[in-house]
């Protein structure tokens, strides 16, 4: 079974998001793009070349074109992301995409978020109890999804054969991110690297935490 995710997406980081909302701003009210002054100062950083690194950023992913022979040479992108509905999904983690990682216990995944993260509402294509964690590990490499990415979880205690899961092992008190196949009297968590080997356990001893919906990549 083909696994449940079907996308990989590139996400702005907190910094890069406001300053994008700040130049939205700024032409909305003025008619006109501000300079990079402007934006040190909108959006309170620490100097001219921080901004420049993370407008870098934003030309690369599409949503501004610079024009460097002017001082308001920033323009504005009205592609379809401009116009996507902005949702926060909680990070409320990391989920070990190798060898488990403990946890303290399962409830430890319906805790305040350690931060949050704003997307595109497309996403989640309108699931509910949409969480993000981070991914710590390689074992899931061949299926595109990498140390540091960040995974969002629709929270659901069943799943099918082939779904990419966070499976909680109770007696062993901890959590990972694998393949969940079933295999009678047993669960088989199978990772996406050819170089480890499946963790087999009973279906008693497994609780299914989420399953994954997107991968996302950050930008740096």
């Amino acid at each position: 079974m083909s696994p449940t995710f079907t996308m990989t997406h590139n996400v702005l980081s907190p910094k890069q998001n406001r300053i994008l909302k700040f130049i939205q701003r700024f032409l909305s009210s003025r008619g006109y793009p501000p300079t990079i002054r402007d934006i040190v100062s909108g959006c309170k950083i620490s100097s001219t070349s921080v901004v420049a690194y993370n407008l870098a950023k934003l030309e690369a992913a599409g949503y501004i074109r610079r024009h460097g022979d002017i001082s308001r040479g920033i323009e504005l992108l009205m592609n379809q992301r401009s116009h996507q509905h902005i949702v926060s999904v909680p990070i409320i983690g990391e989920i070990a995409a190798g060898e488990p990682i403990p946890v303290p216990y399962s409830e430890t995944w319906d805790t305040v978020a350690s931060e949050e993260l704003e997307i595109t509402a497309e996403l989640i294509r309108g699931k509910h109890g949409v969480y993000g964690l981070r991914v710590k590990g390689d074992s899931m490499i061949d299926a595109l999804i990498k140390d540091g990415d960040i995974v969002l979880m629709e929270y659901v205690s069943n799943a099918e054969n082939g779904d990419m899961v966070a499976a909680w092992l109770k007696a062993e008190k901890e959590v990972t991110l694998k393949r969940m196949f079933r295999e009678n009297d047993r669960i088989r968590l199978e990772p996406a690297n050819t170089q480890m080997q499946p963790i087999y356990t009973s279906s008693e001893n497994v609780e299914i935490q989420g399953k994954v919906i997107t991968v996302i990549r950050q930008l740096a």
